[in-house]
């Protein structure tokens, strides 16, 4: 759950007040208008599908091409965003969804839209989403003031849920009267302002002080990161878990509305213009759920509550009790959704909050894409309101879940940076792509503190691990009681000044507090980096061209 600090803030701040900042407010406009689009285009495939194939499979496919892309590119999509200036990149994921959903207009205005070239373009379009909602979200901290960004990351899922509501009821309409490719022209002309509003942004980009990394390797610390922060990575696990459960309501909704209620497309939109008014209520509250009952109090409740709504929507035949149920649980999932991406930024340092949030987007999505295969699959094999009642159980059981995975605390401490004063003596020309580097540190410590030092050191390997060192290890010298020596390795040493640019305030108090075992002064401590020379690395003619040979000294931090 997050810490009081943040929640004291959150009390201070209305859930409009980030509109004042007129850098948000122009992208967070230009954005409604996009969601408005992507779920015209999202109505538009659906029930294109529905008449052109009956195969349950197929239609709840739409919902997976849809999703797929946004597990499948966010993550590399953040490493971009964290490598390179976030505007562009934006940029760059608006364009592609614009051309690709241009094309499917033509090819559907051609009468050559089969099942298989709809979800193919639903995927490519999902592709340009990916690489832009990265981007956008580790930005919303640079388009308003920090106290601000609770209710800013409340007011980006509000921008969706608007659309929501009425979005899916216009697509209808839409489809109705013009057919599905007016809706897919539609899509591709709403990404147009939000594109602007990017253009006209005068973002400050501050270069990096070190080389960007390999791609590869930016995914893997990131990667890292996460499976080493506990309070980012619990919060991934539950949130894959909880889109799985309740992808009914998206995956099937188009079955519902044909099948159970004997509706048409304007029936489909009716229902998700339903679950969107109930989200956009609820996104309203999401600082009300933080204040009162904490995240993880909160996000037990509203699966449970989710899981109700699912399991009365399994068994109905009526319209405006299916609605009512799909207003509640668009309204608890919205909160849930928003308390565990709140519970992210908070966590992510700035260095790879773009990361941190890809991975969320992709453990959520994910969820969603999986899920909506298996109920699909299970409607299929056995029935459509088993299906949904099924999944409302999972959902119910969710509290359960999150008793053997509770979200721990995080506070503001774990995203300030620390700026290390120790400076690395350095006598060899050493280039960005040298290594492996390895680092050893003496600690003198009383045997008496033996088992507590230990305990602190278990701490250090997390925030070594976590920021990028491999093969950490703790020994203890057998001849002398007192003395301990802490090694690990970095993969080259542009790699160890990066580890040494991402330490936290909370980072610097887990080194602080080791340090303070051992007897010596700091000044007296002995840290030896070394450059390990596998068989093989040596040039052994001194005439041979070595053309790495770019000398690098010692960048700061």
């Amino acid at each position: 759950m997050v810490a009081s600090s943040s929640s004291d803030t959150a009390r201070k701040v209305g859930a409009f007040e980030p509109l004042r900042e007129p850098v948000f407010r122009r992208i967070w406009t230009a954005s409604l208008l996009s969601n408005f689009g992507q779920l015209i285009l999202g109505v538009g495939v659906a029930w294109e599908m529905t008449r052109l194939t009956s195969s349950p499979g197929m239609v709840a496919l739409v919902q997976t091409a849809l999703m797929l892309p946004l597990m499948l590119v966010a993550v590399p999509a953040g490493a971009i965003a964290d490598m390179f200036d976030r505007r562009r990149v934006a940029m760059i994921g608006l364009a592609i969804s614009m051309l690709f959903g241009a094309i499917l207009t033509t090819l559907a205005w051609a009468g050559l839209a089969t099942p298989w070239v709809l979800l193919a373009f639903c995927f490519l379009i999902g592709a340009g989403v990916a690489l832009y909602a990265p981007s956008w979200q580790a930005s919303i901290g640079e388009q308003v003031v920090p106290e601000h960004l609770p209710a800013a990351v409340a007011l980006g899922t509000i921008s969706y849920n608007l659309a929501r509501s009425f979005g899916p009821a216009l697509g209808g309409v839409i489809v109705l009267a013009a057919g599905a490719k007016a809706a897919f022209a539609i899509n591709a002309v709403c990404y147009a302002p939000l594109l602007f509003a990017y253009l006209i942004w005068r973002r400050r980009h501050i270069p990096s002080r070190l080389p960007p990394e390999r791609i590869d390797r930016a995914i893997v610390a990131g990667a890292r990161y996460v499976l080493y922060a506990g309070s980012i990575r619990v919060v991934l696990i539950r949130a894959f878990l909880f889109g799985m459960a309740g992808a009914t309501t998206t995956a099937l909704a188009p079955l519902i509305a044909k099948t159970m209620l004997g509706g048409d497309a304007g029936t489909y939109g009716i229902m998700l213009g339903s679950s969107g008014v109930g989200a956009v209520v609820g996104a309203l509250t999401i600082n009300r759920f933080r204040e009162r009952l904490g995240t993880e109090i909160s996000t037990r409740l509203l699966a449970a509550v989710s899981g109700v709504a699912l399991v009365v929507i399994g068994l109905s035949h009526s319209l405006a009790l299916t609605c009512a149920m799909l207003g509640i649980a668009g309204g608890a999932n919205i909160v849930t959704i928003a308390l565990f991406n709140i519970s992210v930024q908070l966590s992510a340092p700035r260095w790879v909050t773009a990361r941190a949030l890809s991975l969320f987007s992709s453990a959520l999505t994910g969820g969603i894409a999986f899920g909506a295969w298996v109920w699909g699959s299970v409607a299929g094999e056995w029935s459509l309101s088993g299906a949904i009642v099924t999944s409302g159980v999972m959902l119910l059981a969710m509290p359960l879940v999150a008793r053997l995975l509770p979200l721990p605390e995080v506070s503001q401490a774990d995203v300030a940076l620390v700026e290390l004063t120790n400076t690395p003596e350095v006598a060899l020309a050493l280039t960005p792509r040298s290594g492996p580097v390895v680092i050893e540190i003496d600690y003198d410590v009383d045997p008496a503190d033996a088992r507590e030092f230990y305990g602190a050191m278990l701490k250090v390997q997390r925030v070594r691990l976590r920021n990028g060192a491999f093969g950490w290890s703790i020994s203890r010298d057998i001849a002398d009681s007192a003395g301990w020596t802490e090694r690990y390795q970095c993969q080259t040493w542009g790699d160890y000044l990066r580890m040494r640019a991402r330490f936290t305030q909370t980072d610097h108090t887990a080194q602080e507090h080791a340090n303070s075992f051992d007897r010596r002064a700091p000044a007296d401590r002995h840290v030896r980096r070394r450059l390990e020379r596998p068989f093989g690395s040596v040039r052994w003619r001194a005439d041979s061209p070595d053309p790495q040979q770019q000398t690098l000294g010692y960048i700061a931090p």
